[in-house]
């Protein structure tokens, strides 16, 4: 990723804004630079002329007020940068969100969610150091040595000359040290996203490794796998202090060419006082921003890895179309047909789904069965317009659903998962996910409809309790009524209930089961299911083979 990225500056306004602000502020700041060192000069030779002090008061007090201006440029250089990291990251964060969201809500793309998690909170302090620090040191490096090398041609242009001959090398060096120091970034980056990916999965499985006593085996893994990110991140520290190093010899070899030049015409006349003090004064203010850089390259190093991880995923191809103008008809009166449909995810080179025939008719319970990877989710991830086929098409009523609006077609549908979120709030705020405005009656009444009145009345606070994050727990069987009850308050005319009672103990399953019976009536549904007491109440059971290929039966349910 370049300093000024062009798809960081595009996305962000907050970007756009400090970037004409540091422009400014470094445009005042080389000003400065060459009024102080002027000043020093002139009083410092009237000094050594024997000058009385109130000859060179009226300097002295421009020369603080210099110091002092300096003092709040750099002070606006912070303050700016760190207020645009802010509203950056921000942007960035809802731009991801929405973007997985809408383009990817199946996460087809491989990034895992501690990746994600990771790059959009580890990035605060990055993007903090690239706004505040890194950027306007390039604006710096950029502006500082031009005005700095004309003003000193005006006074003396050998020593011009000689600073324009040896600039060069500092960042050629910085150059060379940070293509490896951007290698030695990334493979940090990668040792923190396993780090955190891995993390993430260990805790979400704590249950099941405690249940299976596995849980003290993982502390190694994950002991592991930080040393490895320790090891990382103490390799990119050798290289910044290596760069450090190089960078500042750099630099004073070109100020003790300089100032020996000088001191030389300086004793043999050549050159005035007043004239080789300027030089002498300048001479490391034209290094000073371009050694900085290479400083502040390091510190920003973990900003541009998580903004360019950030930017990538944003500018991913989307897993879903975005969708035509065309309005979808209701399942309630249209038929809904996969035709010749085959799928495959880009982590798996076979196909899931090959050529698969399925209709649903309006009003229809449709049981699909079959063994655990041949398709059956994928077919309710497709429904759901969280993925597009590579081949067939998706219709209802005879309308492509890719040329349809995605957002109203949605709207048509309920979706009960196999595994439902339950999110920090109440469990009446839960049960209103798909209809927030549902009064508090249809919403007790579509609970009682999912079996989950009874529960949900013996918690402490009845419907107001906080389930979810830190709130208290549910068990699967109260999740997947609670998801029921969605469905309920939702009354959408196209339901898909995957694997509604797996898991369950039998008197669980059994209450689902029943739910499951009360939402059928009017609804066209799409079932999920091994269970028998689900299957057998089904219009039709259709069965996919362990390769996910076409339908091998198709029974009409006794």
């Amino acid at each position: 990723m370049s300093p000024l990225d062009k798809r960081l500056l595009r996305r962000a306004r907050a970007a756009r804004r400090l970037l004409a602000a540091d422009v400014a502020l470094g445009l005042c700041t080389a000003l400065l630079v060459v009024v102080q060192a002027s000043l020093i000069a002139y009083i410092v030779t009237r000094a050594f002329n024997g000058a009385p002090l109130r000859e060179v008061s009226g300097r002295l007090v421009l020369l603080g007020l210099a110091f002092g201006a300096r003092g709040v440029l750099a002070w606006g250089f912070e303050v700016a940068g760190r207020r645009a990291a802010s509203s950056v990251l921000s942007e960035l964060r809802l731009a991801l969100v929405e973007r997985r969201l809408r383009a990817q809500p199946a996460a087809l793309d491989g990034a895992e969610g501690g990746e994600i998690a990771a790059a959009a909170v580890q990035g605060v302090a990055g993007l903090e150091a690239y706004f505040a620090r890194y950027l306007p040191q390039v604006i710096l490096a950029a502006i500082v040595p031009v005005v700095v090398l004309g003003w000193v041609g005006t006074i003396d242009l050998p020593s011009a000359l000689l600073m324009l001959i040896t600039l060069p090398l500092v960042p050629v060096f910085m150059w060379l040290i940070g293509r490896y120091t951007a290698e030695r970034t990334r493979e940090r980056w990668l040792a923190l996203r396993l780090l955190s990916t891995h993390f993430l999965d260990v805790v979400r499985g704590l249950p099941t490794l405690k249940a299976f006593n596995r849980s003290r085996a993982q502390a190694t893994t994950i002991a592991e796998v930080g040393e490895r990110y320790r090891r990382a991140a103490m390799g990119t520290l050798r290289v910044g202090f290596l760069s450090g190093s190089v960078l500042e010899l750099a630099a004073t070899l070109g100020v003790a060419v300089v100032a020996v030049t000088v001191g030389v015409r300086l004793t043999e006349g050549g050159l005035g006082l007043q004239a080789g003090l300027t030089v002498l004064i300048l001479a490391p203010e034209v290094y000073a921003p371009l050694r900085q850089l290479g400083a502040q390259f390091h510190a920003s190093a973990d900003g541009l890895a998580v903004a360019d991880r950030m930017l990538g995923l944003l500018e991913a191809p989307p897993a879903v179309g975005t969708g035509g103008r065309l309005v979808p008809p209701s399942p309630a009166e249209a038929p809904i047909r996969l035709e010749r449909v085959s799928f495959a995810y880009p982590s798996r080179p076979d196909l899931v789904l090959e050529e698969l025939d399925l209709e649903l008719l309006p009003g229809e319970t449709v049981a699909l069965v079959g063994a655990s990877g041949t398709g059956k989710s994928t077919v309710a991830s497709l429904l759901l317009r969280f993925a597009d086929p590579l081949e067939g098409r998706i219709t209802a009523g005879g309308l492509d659903l890719a040329e349809c609006r995605t957002d109203v077609w949605r709207r048509l549908l309920a979706w009960v998962p196999q595994h439902p979120t339950v999110f920090r709030g109440t469990v009446a705020d839960n049960i209103r996910l798909g209809a927030p405005r549902a009064a508090a009656g249809r919403t007790r009444e579509a609970a009682m409809l999912a079996g989950a009145d009874r529960f949900v009345r013996a918690l402490p606070s009845g419907y107001e309790t906080i389930v979810g994050d830190g709130g208290r727990l549910l068990s699967a069987g109260e999740r997947r009524r609670i998801a029921l009850a969605r469905a309920f308050l939702r009354d959408a005319p196209l339901v898909i209930l995957d694997e509604p009672t797996a898991d369950l103990d039998r008197l669980s399953a059994d209450v689902v089961a029943e739910a499951v019976e009360r939402l059928r009536p009017g609804r066209t549904v799409l079932l999920i299911a091994h269970r028998t007491e689900l299957v057998h109440h089904a219009d039709r059971v259709v069965s996919l083979d362990a390769d996910g290929m076409p339908f091998v039966r198709t029974n009409e349910a006794a």
